[in-house]
């Protein structure tokens, strides 16, 4: 009896880590979309800093209703590093990107997050990887890397380059954040991630203010609030809580669906075309995720 109700137990609480992490998933994937929709009347330096400034306080609420803990000093370190790649940098840089990409082209080449993720969280966790995983990983990037030159006309855009940047920042950020779940809890390691960047981001925000923001089209403000409280708080609450309590390794393939969400959105919200080469090239990216995650 006693044996059973621990399976049922452990049943539940996958479940749990399954619906937390799709619920993550589901939010980030129309994080581009939205950044596209900001971007149309925003600075992407105030869409991609504003965003995190916007979600702190959401995040001080929630820390002060449940009087957490303070931090560590290791533990503050390790925070600063997990902000400066989900809280900083990839916000920042997939903002510049949006300018001049569509979120369906985005899409593509953010779909090296999973490998990356994975490669960082080897190096991190000082595991041996196989060789298929390096293959696996290599094929993948040389099919980005093919797609973003085609797509260029030959050569990388600065668009590509951003989101190849952005993608390295994610993949760090997860990475580490996931670690750091173990020890200060899921919601509560982006809470302190957000409040330990807000003070450095603030004076650039506040000069990348729009002049007037009566001039901000309604789309523009939807797009950021979006990406401020769902992208930046909620989906992340919701993905950590996810990789604690089902494994990075276990929740972290939710990813693989990132991209063709993505690509849903893009084509339903903005209008955009889904072009056979997008399509070919995420479903090249996936395989190899899926041959290099396998032991």
């Amino acid at each position: 009896m006693h044996k059973l109700s621990t399976t049922t137990q452990n049943a539940a609480a996958v479940r749990r880590a399954y619906l937390s992490g799709m619920l993550g998933i589901v939010g980030f994937s129309l994080t581009l979309p939205a950044t596209r929709l900001a971007v149309m009347d925003l600075d992407p330096v105030f869409v991609g800093l504003g965003r995190a400034v916007a979600a702190s306080i959401l995040a001080a609420v929630a820390l002060l209703m449940v009087n957490a803990r303070l931090p560590s000093k290791r533990e503050w370190l390790r925070l600063g590093a997990t902000a400066t790649g989900v809280v900083i940098g990839f916000p920042l840089l997939s903002a510049l990107a949006m300018q001049s990409v569509s979120a369906i082209h985005a899409a593509v080449i953010v779909g090296l997050a999973p490998l990356f993720t994975a490669w960082f969280g080897v190096r991190l966790s000082g595991e041996r990887p196989s060789r298929r995983f390096w293959l696996a990983t290599t094929v993948g990037s040389m099919a980005i890397l093919v797609f973003v030159a085609l797509s260029g006309a030959g050569t990388l855009q600065t668009a590509d380059l951003y989101l190849l940047a952005a993608v390295l920042c994610a993949a760090f950020g997860y990475a580490e954040g996931a670690r750091l779940t173990k020890e200060l809890g899921a919601w509560q390691t982006i809470s302190w991630a957000l409040l330990a960047a807000t003070p450095l981001l603030l004076p650039w925000v506040a000069m990348a203010a729009p002049a007037s923001f009566n001039q901000v089209g309604w789309l523009s403000w939807s797009g950021f609030a979006y990406v401020s409280v769902v992208s930046m708080y909620l989906a992340f609450c919701a993905w950590y809580r996810g990789l604690s309590l089902g494994g990075t390794a276990r929740i972290g393939q939710l990813q693989l669906l990132q991209p063709f969400l993505t690509m849903v959105a893009g084509a339903t919200l903005m209008g955009e075309s889904l072009q056979p080469l997008q399509l070919a090239t995420a479903l090249i990216v996936v395989s190899c995720v899926m041959v290099g995650g396998k032991r």
